[in-house]
């Protein structure tokens, strides 16, 4: 089985130091009534439709394309419309539209279900924009760790999970960094051999970027969305500019997560970090090198779910709760880990056995940093200070 080959890959590769009932009714009109000419027959109901506005990267756009007909071919009532855009796109325009309709009061601005991260879950619930979800409403929501759901006060579906990692290729590192300190002088003495994404347009570089950052904070300084501790972010741009001259070609910062994976792929460097979920998969597939490896350090870099938040103006919450019902079943998570290469949504002890032995070391291997707006100052910041020199 896949599954068996994906839970070889994550022992392997991750070193981590860490549905629905539709209704059918029928007619009891009698012979040669009108009603029982098949010229006068009632036409048969058409499905609701309703759209998921995702922006990620290929493999995300594969997984709703396998995961989609499967739901559709159970529950022929419900269609969904998938809108992608690739990741450096930027999801800001959905949010706004969702916004715009909000206030223009026009309903939901043909927007049904949202993807994005935490800190998008958080705006949401200041702009009210987002559904609360209960069991009552989507039953599989019983499988998923009741902290995360507390932690987002049940805003919406974290459905897959993944982590940033180092990846290198072991073939030219034989001894990779457990921390940044490490990871700092590994870069200053293989000058030219690692590179990070333009952070603000692919999580695996914003991650780097914000772990630098916080380097020397307290550890609740992750969660804390304050504007007041942008000040405290000083000597980790310092650090950042100075790392300037010794990555991928004197500071040249590719654009998107595939970017610095491409480079390590071709050779031209020998470490980035890379999301844990793509790196599997471009292994699986034979497009980065056997030799690629992952670890993580310690204090992790970024991670955890993606969620798939429900527009609250939508009038279409019967139909989206069965779709999302469906996202949450074992079917469906295995979905993710083995196609996706990602951690399950829902608890492990809910997926079969071999799963939940294939990520009993590397289901705890991040941190999830929660600072609300503040990515966009510290883009900002990232561009006149570190990129422009």
């Amino acid at each position: 089985m896949f599954i068996k080959k994906t839970a070889i890959i994550l022992t392997t590769l991750f070193a981590v130091t860490g549905t629905v009932l539709s209704g059918c009714g029928s007619s009891n009109a009698p012979a040669g009534s009108a009603s029982s000419s098949p010229a006068n027959a009632a036409a048969p109901a058409q499905p609701t439709e309703i759209s998921l506005y995702v922006t990620s990267s290929q493999n995300v756009k594969d997984f709703w394309n396998a995961v989609i007909p499967k739901f559709e071919q159970q529950v022929p009532d419900v269609k969904v419309n998938l809108v992608f855009t690739t990741s450096g796109t930027g999801s800001q325009p959905t949010y706004d539209r969702i916004m715009a309709a909000k206030q223009a009061n026009k309903s939901s601005g043909d927007i049904d279900i949202y993807e994005d991260g935490l800190s998008l879950v958080t705006r949401g619930q200041k702009d009210s924009l987002w559904d609360t979800l209960s069991t009552d409403k989507i039953p599989n929501l019983s499988k998923v760790d009741p902290a995360t759901m507390k932690d987002i006060a049940n805003l919406a579906v974290p459905y897959r999970a993944s982590a940033v990692v180092l990846a290198y290729n072991s073939d030219k590192v034989q001894t990779p960094p457990t921390n940044m300190d490490e990871l700092y002088a590994w870069i200053k003495a293989h000058p030219q051999r690692f590179a990070y994404n333009d952070p603000s347009t692919g999580g695996s570089g914003d991650s780097f970027v914000t772990t630098a950052l916080y380097k020397n904070l307290p550890a609740d300084a992750i969660h804390n969305s304050d504007p007041s501790i942008e000040k405290q972010w000083d000597q980790g741009f310092v650090q950042l500019k100075d790392l300037g001259k010794y990555v991928y070609g004197n500071g040249i910062y590719p654009k998107k997560n595939q970017g610095t994976l491409d480079l390590l792929a071709s050779g031209e460097v020998d470490m980035i970090p890379a999301w844990s979920d793509m790196v599997l998969d471009q292994t699986s597939k034979g497009q980065l090198p056997k030799s690629t490896k992952m670890v993580q350090l310690t204090p992790g870099f970024n991670g955890g779910p993606a969620y798939l938040m429900v527009n609250q103006l939508s009038t279409k919450k019967e139909a989206i709760y069965k779709f999302l019902n469906y996202v949450l079943t074992p079917e469906a998570q295995s979905v993710v880990v083995n196609s996706l290469h990602g951690f399950p949504g829902i608890q492990v002890s809910n997926m079969p056995q071999d799963v939940q032995d294939a990520f009993k070391s590397s289901a705890s291997g991040f941190r999830a940093f929660n600072i609300g707006d503040l990515s966009k100052d510290i883009y900002k910041r990232w561009q006149t200070e570190v990129a422009a020199q």
